[in-house]
């Protein structure tokens, strides 16, 4: 019998606290080693160059180290890093399993080994499979000790699994006060303080909001930050009266504003049993206009976009497609792989986060307007589109520092409940959806369409996507600011008539004031080294000033004005793509008759929806080809503040290979050194696939009388995926007619610097959502929101811009992508 854990660690605590370096291996201040092995040989991945690896394997109470035999020896004057290259986090880790002689076992903390294990193969939370193989020299105790070691370690016993695991890391008296000494990053912003906010509405030129501290103790709304930034118009006084008439007293607050003038606000559904005053709507109406007095579209997420749980069951079923069995190592068969893929509706829902997103950001493209998100309770979808809209817009938002100081607003600072999301504690299942990473792949299919617009690259979505899964970070650990504080503050709240409201401290059952600090997911260097972090962003041009606004306005589109002006203080509602005009401005009940109250502002009328209808149409159609290089001829520069419209179609989604696929092979098949010459038959097939696209290429340019000039690196071309259809990982170009089904295609090609994975991605099916049809009515009018279905008549032609006097088509209902 192994001895106890528990008394291994105390034994060695000794050590430890003598020498950081233990065996070669650099530890943490109070990290223990529990076991090691010697001898031991890890695969790599592409990534990190493929083949094997020798050298020493560890596990300590936090993380599972393997120290290569020629590394250099640890520096112990450098700053603490959590995890090393060839690390995995103990929390991190989802399933031991263990290969022998014709077998493979799932190794359970109660599971006993009848053999001696050959290779030890580690699945992680984040999609990684790591794999170490035992070389015959290697003693049998040491083998079965380390994997024992894991297998109850990896996984402790619960209550307190997440604050055992914070303590391992980061417990000691050494860290503490290492943790308490870093400084945070002062080129982003962090939205913690007034200025913070103001510094964000200097930057935006949003001269007409303030910021309110109403908020201040969190008595208005639990789950809102203490600070939100509302029209300058509005009184405090009149905002409380406001806040009760909403779910979770979420009110409209400001996001963002778009260079042409419009304004992007949040806020959660209506509470219909609550009793409204004229005043209380006068008030609202004031806040929902905000600085615009014109024209106001509300933005319905719940009817198009995925629940939660539609969410989790997406990922959980793309991740039994990607890993297979976990225990048995069955994967679906190559002539089913991307069937499955699709059922997993995986890509279905991030093309419905992005046709919304490019929706709300034709909106706010078109100037002098208010778009306001509504869902019911503004912490999910919510987050995910306007983050995506201020991608897309917002040059700023596609550096490392702009892109950190957007999570921070729309997700950290907004309330996504984080904590409940991710179910670090794996005691809330029903709450559990990666809200969060949906978010990253459709960053990602930004990334990929437009590599050259983004500071920051796929290395860095990777590692913040990796990161979520550490219970260590600050930024993840609670599900609104109200908790974050009352974590790192301890602070209590009391009232006497002299004083009014103080904090005061005092202890709390939920946090220990020993409790390590936890840092933010954003103090890189305490996860990768240098190197790794070199890699987060690249070379971009620098976007040029923003253009002087006129008036508050710079909108130059005769539609728009036309609309504004004929129709002052209008709201319309846009859901399921279909604009309708409501009776009343706000849908309000009173609770005794359940009939909704007539709003003092009277009601738009329906003959001015196809004015806003045209807007988005004629951008959408016209202007949107105009904005990317063709290769019809000369095109002018690129506007920087123009949106970053995602092509929809089937072959221009792909899937997140770098992502999903990077442990595919390691899961299928458990692969000895000797077979490391023999690939893998989808590894071979890719191959054949990247040669034969090499082929069309050459033949293709032998043909062409003026080839373009081929650029250095052609990642980072200014391209789309019209243009370039590497970035969607199929072989046919989109300009191709597909059909309006699924596009059966060859795998992906095999590139030098990617991991081949099991299969490619398919082109999805159409959203499992159908769009509701337009019923005739006179109040509703359906938006098609697409490309024209010329350039399917048109295959000799790569774009299509119709000419300003063309008319449009009709809509069938339906959004198409």
């Amino acid at each position: 019998m192994l001895p106890d854990i528990k008394e291994r660690m105390l034994s060695q605590s000794g050590v430890n606290a003598r020498s950081r370096d233990v065996f070669g291996l650099r530890c943490l201040p109070g990290e223990c080693v529990l076991q090691r092995a010697v001898m031991v040989r890890k695969k790599l991945t592409a990534r990190e160059g493929r083949g094997w690896l020798s050298g020493t394997l560890f596990c300590t109470h936090f993380r599972v180290a393997f120290v290569p035999q020629d590394s250099p020896k640890p520096d112990d004057n450098a700053d603490p890093v959590l995890l090393g290259d060839h690390d995995v986090a103990l929390a991190s880790i989802e399933k031991v399993v263990v290969v022998g002689p014709n077998r493979t076992k799932l190794v359970t903390p109660n599971s006993s080994l009848k053999f001696t294990p050959e290779e030890l193969v580690l699945y992680c939370r984040d999609m990684r499979v790591i794999c170490f193989l035992f070389d015959r020299l290697t003693p049998d105790a040491q083998v079965i000790e380390i994997t024992y070691t894991i297998a109850k370690t990896y996984q402790p016993l619960k209550p307190g699994s997440v604050l055992s695991f914070q303590n391992a890391a980061l417990g000691s008296v050494e860290m503490k006060q290492f943790l308490s000494n870093r400084r945070r990053d002062t080129h982003m912003n962090w939205f913690e303080s007034s200025s913070d906010w103001e510094q964000e509405l200097e930057r935006c030129g949003a001269s007409g909001w303030r910021v309110s501290s109403v908020n201040d103790r969190f008595e208005m709304s639990t789950s809102l930050p203490r600070f939100i930034v509302v029209p300058q118009k509005v009184l405090d006084t009149e905002l409380k009266k406001s806040f009760a008439h909403f779910n979770e007293g979420r009110i409209p607050r400001w996001c963002w504003r778009h260079p042409r003038g419009s304004d992007l606000l949040r806020m959660a559904s209506f509470q219909n049993n609550i009793y409204h005053e004229k005043d209380d709507i006068r008030n609202l109406e004031m806040i929902l206009f905000g600085c615009q007095s014109s024209l106001c579209v509300v933005v319905e997420l719940g009817e198009e976009l995925p629940s939660p749980a539609d969410i989790q069951l997406a990922h959980s079923r793309l991740r039994a497609l990607c890993l297979g069995d976990i225990s048995t190592s069955v994967s679906v068969p190559d002539d089913k792989w991307l069937s499955t893929l699709e059922s997993t509706h995986w890509l279905d829902y991030t093309r419905s986060c992005l046709r919304k997103a490019s929706e709300v950001a034709c909106l706010l493209r078109g100037g002098h307007l208010t778009v306001a998100l509504q869902e019911a309770e503004d912490r999910d979808m919510s987050c995910v589109v306007s983050s995506l809209v201020q991608v897309m817009c917002d040059p700023h938002c596609r550096t490392q520092q702009g892109f950190q100081s957007l999570v921070q607003k729309e997700w950290v600072m907004a309330g996504h409940r984080f904590c409940s999301r991710i179910n670090y504690h794996r005691d809330n299942d029903k709450e559990e959806a990666p809200v969060f990473l949906l978010f990253l792949d459709c960053v990602w299919q930004l990334w990929s369409q437009y590599p050259s617009r983004f500071q920051l690259t796929e290395d860095f979505l990777l590692a913040l996507h990796d990161s979520i899964h550490l219970p260590l970070f600050s930024s993840f650990l609670a599900n609104c600011q109200r908790e974050r504080c009352k974590r790192s503050q301890n602070l209590g709240q009391s009232y006497t008539p002299v004083n009014g409201w103080r904090d005061v401290l005092h202890p709390d059952s939920s946090s220990d004031p020993s409790d390590p600090p936890l840092p933010s997911v954003w103090d890189w260097a305490l996860q990768y080294s240098k190197d790794r972090r070199d890699r987060f962003t690249q070379p971009v041009p620098p976007t040029p000033p923003l253009q002087p606004l006129l008036n508050g306005n710079l909108n130059t589109n005769p539609d728009t004005h036309r609309l504004t002006d004929t129709i002052p203080g209008s709201v319309f509602l846009l859901s399921r793509g279909t604009f309708s005009c409501p009776a009343n401005l706000l849908p309000w009940r009173s609770s005794s008759s359940g009939v909704y109250k007539k709003s003092h502002r009277r009601a738009p009328s329906s003959e001015n929806v196809p004015g806003l209808e045209r807007l988005l149409k004629a951008w959408a159609l016209t202007e949107f080809p105009q904005s990317l290089t063709s290769t019809s001829g000369p095109q002018g520069p690129l506007d920087p503040y123009e949106p970053l419209l995602p092509h929809l179609m089937g072959p221009c989604m792909g899937l997140w290979r770098e992502c999903y696929l990077r442990g595919a092979l390691h899961a299928q098949a458990f692969s000895h050194p000797i077979s490391a010459n023999h690939p893998h038959p989808v590894e071979r097939l890719a191959r054949e696939v990247q040669q034969l696209k090499d082929k069309l290429e050459q033949a293709s340019t032998s043909t062409d009388p003026n080839p373009p000039a081929k650029a250095a690196d052609p990642r980072r071309t200014n391209t789309n995926l019209n243009q370039n259809t590497n970035n969607g990982t199929f072989l046919f170009p989109a300009s191709r007619p597909q059909g309006t089904g699924v596009s059966r295609v060859a795998p992906p090609p095999t590139s030098t610097n990617h991991q081949t994975s099991r299969g490619p991605p398919p082109a999805s099916a159409p959203p499992s959502k159908p769009s509701h049809k337009d019923n005739g009515s006179s109040s509703k009018h359906t938006f098609l929101f697409g490309h024209s279905s010329s350039t399917e008549a048109r295959p000799d032609q790569r774009y299509y811009t119709a000419p300003s006097n063309a008319k449009l088509p009709k809509s069938n209902g339906s959004i198409a992508s």
